[in-house]
């Protein structure tokens, strides 16, 4: 008895005990139950004669037979004509994009390094595919990109409740695509996206160097394109810098509108600290602002996590919030952020990750030349982001001698150094690693 129409059948079945069957299929033959919600069970009556009967007469009957079911009284909510077209819309916008609900425009402090940014996404979100078609904000992690892409879908499923509106990450597009691949569902696959009404990406940067996925976005490119659909990007970097990419796609991306955002000046550092913290319901003082900005200065996504360990601590620990207090609760993210090491298997698991390659075939023998190339970068990232030993990192890779291991680590870096495209790679497998820690 989950869905709602199997409670409304076992509903019926009771009542049938207390009226006739005539009463009942006169009343509630056109009766459709809609939702069962925390205190209210939702039904649909499209007749208003009917509704009107069934309100006047029959309410008590509905509230006793869901009280049996339940042991617990329940409201009844009965839609008419037209009012169950506005519950769906409503309950839907409640669903969308869970999760995601406090990244909207009304939440996105404007300042100096994002205001192009965000007069860009405001004017996608009011006129979607009439202008900067594709969209494409780039910048560095943590600095509101993602902020900016969901708030763009939020305000375009609020104006367009029926447009089918997809948000998807650069590498889930890859993963999505390989398991379509090997499960022969392309079509579904492509389905899925080039029927969308607005199609946004978040780090489109990782689908560069995939033949595959650059291939698939190209024609799903083409095909939002030509059917007037929007299209937003985000990157960390612009597409004329991403060396794997493909020209075809760098060209299409640049076709819009690029847009960066810069880490917050002092000014926009204080604004989004207040507002973090009015909307948790604290004023914090001007010398606890003043600390807080002067220390943290390049992502707000740091900025918002200082806040709230301040706010923790105050909790916790019954303090004041002052400037002594705001320096015991976030020592740790001012003086010891490079203290935060990644594992060496988390660093494995994204080498394997970006070059779809099992972390057993990573650490043992395989000497194809891209298990060779991603064994090296694992181990050349192991050495500069954690504090193992030559020997120690060996071990990982099956008690390699860490001559073996030195080899790799020198042959990376004479790779970065002659060949940008390696260096670009080093570069996303290292952004992947760090996102797992922040």
């Amino acid at each position: 008895m989950n869905s709602a129409a199997e409670i409304w059948e076992r509903v019926l079945t009771l009542m049938e005990q207390t009226m006739t069957k005539t009463t009942i299929t006169t009343w509630f033959s056109e009766a459709e139950a809609i939702a069962l919600e925390e205190s209210r069970f939702i039904l649909y009556i499209p007749t208003d004669f009917k509704k009107e009967i069934v309100v006047s007469r029959y309410l008590p009957d509905i509230q006793k037979a869901l009280y049996d079911l339940f042991s617990a009284n329940l409201d009844v909510v009965v839609l008419g004509q037209g009012e169950k077209e506005k519950y769906v819309r409503r309950d839907s916008a409640s669903r969308f994009l869970p999760g995601t609900e406090d990244y909207t425009f009304e939440r996105f402090v404007v300042g100096n390094s994002n205001k192009f940014a965000h007069a860009a996404a405001m004017a996608v979100a009011d006129r979607p595919a009439e202008s900067y078609n594709p969209l494409f904000i780039y910048g560095e992690s943590g600095l509101g990109k993602t902020h900016l892409l969901y708030a763009i879908a939020h305000a375009i499923h609020q104006e367009h409740p029926d447009y089918r509106i997809v948000y998807i990450r650069g590498d889930a597009f890859t993963n999505e695509l390989i398991r379509a691949i090997r499960e022969g569902k392309n079509q579904e696959f492509r389905d899925k996206y080039r029927s969308a009404d607005v199609f946004l990406m978040d780090d489109v940067q990782f689908i560069a160097g995939r033949d595959s996925t650059q291939e698939e976005m190209f024609h799903t490119f083409n095909s939002l394109y030509e059917e007037k659909k929007q299209i937003v990007f985000t990157s960390d970097r612009p597409p004329k810098e991403m060396l794997r990419l493909e020209d075809r796609l760098k060209t299409r991306f640049e076709w819009g509108l690029l847009a960066d955002i810069q880490p917050p000046d002092y000014e926009t550092r204080v604004a989004i600290i207040k507002n973090k913290a009015i909307r948790m319901g604290v004023e914090l003082p001007e010398e606890v602002l003043t600390y807080v900005a002067e220390n943290i200065t390049a992502n707000v996504r740091q900025i918002e996590g200082t806040v709230n360990k301040i706010l923790a601590y105050r909790d916790l620990m019954g303090s004041n919030v002052d400037a002594n207090a705001v320096t015991r609760a976030v020592r740790d993210i001012f003086k010891d952020t490079t203290d935060i090491l990644p594992t060496a298997e988390v660093i494995i698991e994204e080498v394997g990750k970006f070059y779809s390659i099992d972390d057993t075939a990573l650490r043992g023998q395989g000497r194809t030349k891209e298990t060779s190339l991603a064994r090296q970068i694992a181990m050349y990232l192991i050495r500069n982001m954690t504090k193992l030993s030559l020997k120690e990192i060996g071990k990982e890779f099956n008690n390699r001698d860490h001559t073996t291991v030195l080899h790799a680590i020198e042959r990376i870096e004479e790779f970065c150094k002659t060949k940008p495209e390696i260096a670009e790679v080093v570069k996303d497998i290292r952004t992947n690693v760090n996102n797992r820690y922040g």
